[in-house]
């Protein structure tokens, strides 16, 4: 059960990275993708092309570790373009994925197409995993339970509905109601202090995509600025993508996690507040919740903004490099659409501290006059 679980994260996490995959029906040749073992490698020339592209050639064997060739060994030519973007250097001892084509006459090409990652990237999901549940015991499990039902619902539910041409906001919002009850519920257990959660939650996610949809309308942001958003032109499902909705899509589900660790932190506070002083009104107890919120919301803003920003630092040193001047920059597409997706979540995460606060402060309120009862 925990391989099933960790092997559902890594996709997610694949998938959230932003790879672009190439369907297999625009390939000529479907190539079989295998692990193999690096036995060898001798250094054999090096050419200079007329567009001044250096070409070293190794002669390497390696080893099939998996599949119908298992336990066969090539020796193959790789290439190397002193381009650190594209080379994959290996040494003797080194486990990489090789391609395997099978070609007419019965003829099979081998080629190395990627290091062999998966297996430490396996090894740090399940620390995490075991990490989650050592530290929060029952909680901790708890939350690699909706952990892997909300990959479940993202991988079966979000991107199969986009590529049969759903609307992505109207689908997003579905799911994410579904995300946001069933991991409060799960956690924290059906009472009036999950109820606040959801109610600060839903509130602030759904104001992060209205702004993110408003200011994004004005300033005509297409939905197209990162390479993988155009590669979705070009998918075999021949699907009309509203790259606009897909961005504010992406927007709302972004700031989903956010806004629901701030609702639940709030509603949980105020809870504890209110089980240890149960004279408390319903003012006081939403004031104590603002307090605690004000205190969460200096970091948790800068969560996003660097989470974004963190991921654009290539791009913000080539600005930087070239000394382009601000106004040029601040209305590029793509840093105008990080700049609003960062805001925007943000936004709704501020909003979601009084909405919570209140919420919960009323609903106990009501909680108390029904345990008086």
């Amino acid at each position: 059960m925990l391989k099933k679980i960790v092997g559902i994260l890594i996709i997610l996490l694949v998938l959230a990275s932003g790879v672009g995959f190439v369907a297999a029906d625009e390939l000529d040749v479907e190539p079989m993708t295998e692990r193999a073992k690096i036995l060898e490698v001798e250094y054999v020339e090096e050419n200079q092309k007329e567009d001044v592209t250096f070409l070293k050639y190794y002669q390497v064997k390696l080893e099939i570790l998996s599949g119908e060739y298992k336990g066969r060994i090539f020796d193959i030519t790789h290439v190397l373009t002193d381009s650190p973007a594209y080379d994959i250097i290996v040494e003797p001892g080194d486990k990489v994925l090789v391609g395997i084509e099978e070609l007419e006459g019965g003829s099979i090409e081998v080629y190395i197409s990627e290091y062999l990652r998966d297996s430490y990237v396996l090894g740090l999901a399940v620390f995490f995993i075991l990490l989650l549940i050592v530290v929060g015991r029952l909680k901790g499990l708890k939350t690699v339970i909706t952990l892997a039902l909300t990959v479940l619902l993202v991988l079966k539910v979000i991107l199969p509905g986009l590529l049969m041409g759903y609307n992505p906001i109207l689908l997003v919002v579905v799911v994410s109601f579904v995300i946001t009850i069933m991991t409060i519920v799960v956690v924290g257990g059906f009472n009036m202090k999950s109820l606040a959660a959801i109610i600060g939650i839903l509130g602030g996610v759904l104001s992060a995509g209205l702004i993110a949809f408003i200011i994004g309308t004005k300033v005509r942001l297409t939905g197209l600025s990162s390479q993988e958003a155009m590669m979705l032109l070009y998918i075999p499902q021949g699907i009309k993508f509203n790259f606009s909705d897909l961005l504010f899509a992406g927007i709302i589900l972004g700031a989903l996690g956010a806004v629901m660790d701030v609702g639940m932190s709030i509603a949980s506070a105020i809870e504890e507040i209110k089980t240890v002083n149960p004279h408390l009104t319903s003012k006081q107890l939403i004031i104590s919740g603002m307090n605690v919120g004000r205190d969460i919301m200096g970091t948790m803003a800068n969560t996003l903004i660097l989470a974004y920003t963190g991921s654009s630092i290539p791009l913000l040193l080539v600005f930087t490099a070239y000394d382009e001047p601000f106004i040029k920059i601040i209305n590029l597409d793509l840093i105008a659409t990080q700049v609003v997706r960062s805001l925007a979540g943000s936004i709704g995460l501020i909003l979601t501290i009084p909405l919570t606060a209140v919420a919960a402060g009323l609903l106990a309120k009501y909680s108390k006059k029904k345990s008086v009862e």
